[in-house]
């Protein structure tokens, strides 16, 4: 594309660095991408044992950003996440001490294994980019990206996320098995040296910095998108208020984060501008978790997923 700094080299640089430690994870990547360029955030569902904290660590590692993680457990309180203010008695006075959501990327890791008031802490953040500590705002550095992983529902121990947290992250990306020859490429890798569980992750080195990924977010909001894809966009949001076996369509926010979705694909792809087969791309990490299936459709096996498919295929594209 035309635009400086060039966002298909800057995606294809952290997509080569994340190729090195994750097998099958191009579509986590895509999505991971996506959301870091729209300023938004992402959520990695899957079983355990797919990868998903290694597609984050890897990430980190690439942007060469200051990165956290946080273990969400079920004793897990919303001050072990934001911080907290602590008395000195040597001033007496009180000072803040952030938690550890104040770094760039922040892994989430399990966040639905943690009761729903520690994970509604995350709200203001992934919002604002902001926390707020006994009444005192405090602004988070940037760039700032949340990146949680989670069980599935169905697992024990679980606290399925509500509604409005679900809202919050641009992306969900559902990770399984991976297809035989990658399975087989993991474990040569594994007996040539390769560990997971080492600081290093085989030698990731930062790909980028902060002042490149902000030109990059910059760039992608540069991205033209015309009046009838715009339009198209909307009918799609729109298709899924009215289809009958959802009970709750996209919001409007949703609407907003899939025309940035189809601007940050545009640009991974090398385009200026977003096409309808952008749109059709990301319509699935956008909008398939903010859906609700009515309960009927639900047990006849339909899910977001699959309702979002029928309309995306009942929804005419605009000709060229």
């Amino acid at each position: 594309m035309n635009d400086s700094p060039n966002v298909q080299e800057f995606a294809g640089r952290i997509r080569e660095a994340l190729a090195r430690a994750v097998v099958d994870g191009d579509r986590t990547a895509f999505g991971l991408l996506v959301a870091l360029l729209v300023r938004g955030h992402v959520l990695i569902e899957g079983v355990p044992g797919t990868g998903k904290t290694l597609a984050v660590r890897a990430f980190a590692a690439a942007l060469g950003l200051e990165f956290r993680r946080i273990q969400f457990t079920p004793d897990l309180m919303p001050a072990d996440v934001i911080g907290t203010t602590v008395f000195n008695p040597q001033t007496a006075s009180f000072s803040v001490r952030p938690g550890p959501l104040h770094a760039n990327v922040v892994l989430a890791d399990e966040i639905n294994r943690t009761p729903p008031k520690t994970q509604a802490a995350l709200l203001e953040a992934m919002e604002e980019a902001r926390v707020t500590i006994d009444g005192a705002p405090l602004v988070l550095p940037q760039p700032f990206i949340v990146c949680a992983t989670q069980n599935p529902i169905e697992y024990e121990g679980t606290y399925p996320l509500p509604e409005a947290q679900l809202d919050r992250f641009t992306i969900k990306v559902e990770t399984g098995y991976p297809a035989p020859a990658q399975e087989l490429a993991l474990l040569e890798r594994v007996a040539q040296g390769f560990d997971a569980r080492s600081g290093d992750l085989a030698g990731i080195a930062p790909v980028t910095d902060a002042a490149a990924v902000v030109a990059a977010q910059r760039a992608v909001r540069a991205v033209h998108i015309a009046d009838d894809v715009r339009a198209y966009l909307y009918a799609v949001i729109a298709a899924t208020r009215a289809n009958p076996r959802l009970a709750l369509g996209a919001s409007p926010r949703a609407g907003v984060a899939l025309l940035l979705a189809s601007q940050a694909a545009a640009a991974i792809d090398g385009r200026a501008y977003v096409t309808p087969d952008d749109v059709k791309d990301v319509a699935p990490l956008v909008l398939a978790h903010r859906v609700i299936v009515q309960p009927d459709a639900e047990i006849e096996g339909a899910t977001g997923a699959s309702v979002l498919g029928d309309v995306l295929a009942s929804v005419p594209v605009p000709r060229a």
